[in-house]
């Protein structure tokens, strides 16, 4: 199974804090927060990523690209240009997509625009700013299970995001950003099967959330996983200084991987 991760957004309401950083590569600590969401599906076995950029796209493909001298200590030879890499990570089973789908594509056309490197029925879809400790492999298992379309994992936040009515465990409504919170809003470490795919279009104003899910929920197509633990996300200043906090003091809720 691939896991597409959606991290063409701008980010703007960080502001200045991320400077000319793409959202996805603010760090955590001294990895992008990007590498933390594909280090929690890794953990549970599932290293084939598809990621969709955007915003300044090529910072993402430039630290890919030069993963192995970011975040390994090596020693180069100056006359040869030969280098000799001391490991210091163990993503080596990582495989890694970078597609550009366009600097103002909704995000239902960034997902359309990645189908050709869709090999699988079934295929996981996140957010490229979300942090959870959610079981992976449970959540899938509750896709399997109930033959729906869409399986997305409903978490708790406050009223500033779009907020999911459900019942017993199915989708009714997906309303964007409630004056009134308290309910499930959708954390992303979604599932979805190709047929999903049918529903959407590559065009730069086709959305995933608004429209598709909504009408997919109206059909009986989505249920929802509810997940008891935490979630949290990079939306503001505060959010980045708050996570950071976290894991400099080893309280990273997030990291299931040791």
């Amino acid at each position: 199974m691939k896991v597409i991760i959606l991290a063409g957004g701008k980010g703007t309401r960080l502001g200045t804090q991320i400077g000319t950083l793409p959202k996805p590569m603010v760090p955590i600590g001294n990895k992008p927060i990007l590498w933390h969401i594909m280090k929690t599906y890794s953990f549970y076995g599932f290293n084939e990523f598809i990621i969709c950029l955007g915003t300044k796209a090529e910072v993402i493909k430039n630290y890919f690209y030069q993963y192995e001298i970011i975040n390994n200590d090596f020693t180069i030879n100056i006359a040869t240009g030969d280098i000799n890499y001391h490991s210091a990570h163990n993503e080596n089973n990582w495989q890694v997509t970078l597609v550009d789908t366009g600097l103002d594509t909704l995000k239902g056309g960034r997902i359309k625009r990645v189908e050709k490197y869709l090999d699988q029925e079934t295929n996981f879809l996140t957010y490229g700013d979300g942090l959870s400790n959610v079981n992976i492999v449970e959540l899938l298992q509750f896709h399997k299970s109930h033959g729906k379309i869409v399986t997305i994992t409903g978490v708790q936040r406050p009223s500033r995001f779009g907020e999911l009515k459900e019942s017993d465990g199915q989708l009714l409504a997906f309303t964007e950003k409630p004056h009134v919170g308290g309910g499930l809003i959708n954390g992303g470490y979604m599932v979805f099967n190709r047929e999903m795919l049918n529903h959407l279009t590559a065009d730069d104003d086709c959305d995933f959330e608004i429209g598709l899910l909504d009408d997919m929920a109206r059909h009986g197509h989505v249920m929802v996983y509810k997940h008891q633990g935490q979630w949290d996300c990079m939306d503001s200043e505060r959010d980045m200084i708050y996570l950071n906090e976290e894991w400099s003091k080893g309280r990273a809720f997030w990291k299931v991987w040791k």
